[in-house]
C-alpha cells in the first residue's frame, strides 16, 4: 500500500469522524408567556410551612434552611423531619418498582446512545477469506486474503451520522431527567400517603371518642326514658346519632386499612408497624425557606422541563439527520493486509496486499420520502417545543397554585382550631344544661354534631396544609438532586 493511499485513507476517516458540515438547524426560541415573578399572596411573604420568614431562621424556632438556597438543592432528608418517614422514603428509592422501570429506561437509552455513537467511527475486524474462479478454456485459481477491514463505513460529510448520534444522547439525558422526575414524584407520593394514613388514623380515633361519648348519652337518655323523663323520639335522636358514629368509624378503619396498602405499594416491601404514624402532627415536614423574589426561572431547573427540553434537542438534531439525507453518502469500504494464491505462502514477503472501495450514493428519486422525512421531523421538533413550553406552564400553575394555598390553608387552619375549641365550649355547655333538665335534648344534638364536624373538618385543613408543603417542595424541583439520598 503507498504512503499516498495509506494518506489518503487516514484523511477520509479523519473527515467522517470529526464531521465537516451539521444541518441541524438553531434551536427554535420558546415562548412560554409566562410573568417573571410568582403571583404572591399581597400582604404575606412567600413560604413553605405555616410560620412567615424571618432573618434568622433560628429565631422562628423551625428547621428552616437558608433562605438563599435554592430548592432543588435542598434535600429531601432536610425538608422531612419526621425519622419514620425518612426511613420510607429510603426504602421506597430502593425498591419500588416503577422507579426501578424508570431507571432501566435510562440503561437502555444509554445504550442506545453508545450503539449510535459506534457509527461515528469505523468498524475494524479480522478477515480471511479464500477466492477461487474458473471457467470454460479458463484454469481454476485461488486467491487467498488475510488481514484486517472496514466494512461499510460512511464519511459523515453532511453530519447526518454526527446528527443521529446528538438525537440519541439527547435522548438519553431525557430518560435521566425522566428518572430524576419519577423520584421526586415517589418521595412525594411516599408522603402524601403517609400523611394521609396519619389523618385516617386521627379522624378513626376522633370517630371512636365520638362514638363513646354519644353512646354514653344514649344509655343516660335510655335510663331517662325508662324514667318517662324524655320521650321515644329523643330516644331515637340519640341512637342515630350512635349508628352514624359507628358507621363513621368503620368507614375510617377501612380507610386506613387501604392506606396501609398503598403505602405498602409505594415501599415496595410490607412496611414495619412501628414505622407507620399513629396521628398527624406538625413536626412531619421542615420549613424549607422560600426566597420571596426568587425569579420563575427556576422552573427551568424542574427535571420535567429538563426532560422536555432534550427532547427538544433530540428531535432538532434529527431535522438534521434528514436534511443530510437529501445530499450525496460515501460507504467506505477497505483491506489491509495479505493475499496469495498459495496459502502456504499467504504471509511470506511481498504479499502485502490492500483495497479501498468508496461507494457514492446521490439520491435521484425517492417518490418524496425524503421530502416527507423532513416534514415528519420539522413537525416533531415542533411539537416538542410545544411540549416544553406547556411543560414550563403547568409549572408555573402548580407552584402558582401551592403558593396561593400557603396562606389561606394557614388561615383557614386558625379558625378551624377556634372552631373545634368554640364548638367544644358549647358541647359541654348543652350537656349541662340537658343534663339539668334545662335544655332539650335537640339543642344537645345539635351541639354534638357542630363539634363533631369541627374536629373533622381541623384534621382535614392540617392534611391540606402539610400536603401542600409537599406540593410546593415537588413542584420547585426540590428533592431530586443526586446529593439528597
Amino acid at each position: 500500500m503507498s504512503k499516498f493511499s495509506i494518506h489518503a485513507l487516514a484523511l477520509a476517516i479523519a473527515v467522517a469522524t470529526t464531521g465537516c458540515l451539521s444541518l441541524a438547524p438553531r434551536l427554535p426560541e420558546q415562548n412560554a408567556a409566562i410573568p417573571g415573578e410568582w403571583p404572591l399572596p399581597p400582604t404575606t411573604q412567600s413560604f413553605v410551612g405555616a410560620q412567615p420568614l424571618t432573618s434568622d431562621p433560628a429565631a422562628s424556632g423551625t428547621t428552616a434552611t437558608a433562605s438563599s438556597a435554592a430548592v432543588t438543592d435542598i434535600g429531601w432528608r432536610d425538608f422531612f423531619a419526621d425519622q419514620n418517614l425518612e426511613d420510607l422514603i429510603g426504602r421506597a428509592l430502593e425498591n419500588n418498582r416503577d422507579l426501578r422501570v424508570a431507571v432501566l429506561n435510562v440503561e437502555k437509552a444509554r445504550a442506545q446512545y453508545r450503539i449510535q455513537r459506534a457509527d461515528r467511527v469505523p468498524a475494524l475486524g479480522a478477515t480471511a477469506q479464500l477466492d477461487r474462479s474458473g471457467g470454460d478454456n479458463v484454469p481454476v485459481t485461488d486467491q487467498y486474503r488475510a488481514g484486517a477491514a472496514i466494512t461499510s463505513f460512511e464519511l459523515d460529510l453532511f453530519g447526518r451520522v454526527r446528527n443521529l448520534s446528538q438525537s440519541a444522547l439527547q435522548r438519553y439525558f431525557a430518560e435521566e431527567e425522566g428518572r430524576r422526575s419519577a423520584q421526586l414524584s415517589l418521595i412525594a407520593e411516599v408522603a402524601n400517603a403517609y400523611l394521609t394514613l396519619a389523618a385516617d388514623r386521627e379522624l378513626l380515633s376522633v370517630s371512636e371518642a365520638t362514638l363513646k361519648n354519644q353512646q354514653a348519652a344514649y344509655d343516660l337518655t335510655e335510663k331517662r326514658r325508662e324514667l318517662g323523663a324524655v320521650s321515644g323520639l329523643e330516644l331515637s335522636q340519640a341512637r342515630t346519632q350512635v349508628e352514624q358514629s359507628r358507621a363513621d368509624a368503620a368507614r375510617y378503619a377501612g380507610q386506613v386499612a387501604q392506606d396501609i396498602n398503598a403505602l405498602n405499594l409505594l415501599v415496595g416491601e410490607t412496611v414495619d408497624p412501628s414505622l407507620l404514624p399513629q396521628k398527624l402532627t406538625d413536626g412531619v415536614t421542615g420549613l424549607a425557606a422560600l426566597p420571596s423574589g426568587m425569579p420563575s426561572e427556576v422552573l427551568l431547573r424542574r427535571p420535567d422541563v429538563l426532560q422536555a427540553e432534550h427532547t427538544l434537542r433530540a428531535q432538532n438534531a434529527n431535522i438534521g439527520a434528514a436534511r443530510a439525507a437529501f445530499f450525496p453518502s460515501i460507504n467506505l469500504t477497505g483491506f489491509l493486509g495479505s493475499a496469495s494464491t498459495e496459502l502456504s505462502g499467504l504471509f511470506d514477503s511481498n504479499t502485502r496486499a490492500w483495497t479501498v472501495n468508496p461507494v457514492v450514493n446521490l439520491p435521484i428519486f425517492q417518490g418524496g420520502k425524503l421530502r416527507a422525512n423532513l416534514a415528519s421531523a420539522k413537525a416533531d421538533q415542533q411539537i416538542a417545543l410545544a411540549q416544553y413550553e406547556k411543560a414550563i406552564q403547568s409549572g408555573f400553575r402548580d407552584v402558582a397554585d401551592a403558593l396561593a394555598l400557603t396562606k389561606t390553608l394557614a388561615e383557614q387552619r386558625q379558625a378551624q382550631e377556634a372552631l373545634v375549641e368554640a364548638a367544644g365550649r358549647a358541647d359541654q355547655l348543652s350537656t349541662a344544661r340537658y343534663r339539668a333538665g334545662r335544655d332539650s335534648y335537640l339543642n344537645q344534638l345539635d351541639a354534638q354534631r357542630t363539634l363533631y364536624g369541627a374536629q373533622q373538618g381541623l384534621v382535614t385543613t392540617r392534611l391540606a396544609e402539610q400536603s401542600n408543603r409537599v406540593a410546593l417542595y415537588k413542584v420547585l424541583g426540590g428533592g431530586w438532586n443526586e446529593r439528597s439520598q
